[in-house]
């Protein structure tokens, strides 16, 4: 963005107030009726600190510092991708896995881990950061400075450009948009081929985490789930028809959609 570190932090609390008093206006309840804000954001969330969002620019942003300003309630602040995975453990696809991981494709590729139905918690950092895994050494270069980060071949936000590049779809194109030109154009060459390298890049990162944890599941959620007829299919088949080292693990989609974010931010 053209904002300077401090605008940017201003930009984002204010767009959340605004948020927050939008939905507060839509419900018809009062402010002081709210007894706990839930924000599930990108990057590193710790103590109250959102760290190291590179897709936002947040270097360190105090975010339950800043809107405990505004509303006098609890602010709670996790990582999205952990909020979403809790949502999917306790209402969603990994309600009846003890072991599962769930993997978040979206603008990058966040996950959440569960054993013996627990979320892993390390003590440093959240970790899972399973979209900052190195798939291909001096590969893409990252917005976190490493190259070959598995997101940076896997996210939805890469597989978006790529798509319109190939077809040469508009910069505005909406995801129905191009969920439609992918259904369209799916006999197309150019398209099958960069489904195939998706895919096969997507079992990569998937036989490491499984040779690591040893889920019994795999949730996919994000966007990814959008294009669940191009994409999750493509996966099934190709997971049946290919022998790999690791057990496999039952693969499922997120149920509760891009919501599971905001449900799983307040999840106790």
């Amino acid at each position: 963005s053209h904002f300077t570190a401090e605008e940017n932090k201003e930009y984002i609390r204010d767009t959340m107030v605004s948020l927050i008093n939008q939905v507060v206006r839509q419900v018809g309840a009062p402010t002081c009726l709210i007894h706990k804000i839930g924000i599930a954001a990108p990057g590193t969330v710790k103590n109250g600190t959102i760290y190291r969002a590179y897709n936002l620019g947040i270097k360190e942003l105090a975010i339950e510092e800043a809107l405990k300003q505004y509303y006098e309630v609890d602010v709670i602040a996790r990582n999205d991708a952990k909020c979403a995975g809790l949502a999917e453990k306790k209402y969603g696809s990994l309600k009846d896995y003890e072991d599962s991981v769930f993997l978040c494709l979206g603008t990058g590729i966040g996950g959440a881990t569960f054993l013996g139905g627990k979320l892993v918690q390390p003590r440093k950092n959240a970790g899972s950061e399973y979209g900052h895994m190195i798939i291909k050494k001096d590969g893409n270069l990252c917005k976190c400075g490493n190259k070959g980060c598995f997101e940076t071949y896997n996210s939805m936000r890469v597989f978006k450009e790529k798509i319109r590049e190939i077809l040469a779809l508009e910069e505005t194109v909406t995801s129905e948009e191009i969920l439609k030109a992918l259904i369209e154009n799916k006999q197309v060459e150019a398209v099958n081929n960069y489904i195939d390298v998706f895919i096969d890049d997507l079992l990569l990162g998937i036989s490491n985490i499984c040779n690591i944890m040893e889920p019994e599941a795999i949730c996919l959620g994000g966007s990814f789930v959008y294009y669940e007829k191009i994409l999750y299919t493509r996966l099934i088949e190709k997971l049946q028809s290919t022998i790999y080292q690791f057990n496999k693990p039952e693969i499922v989609l997120a149920k509760l959609g891009n919501d599971a974010g905001i449900i799983g931010a307040v999840v106790e």
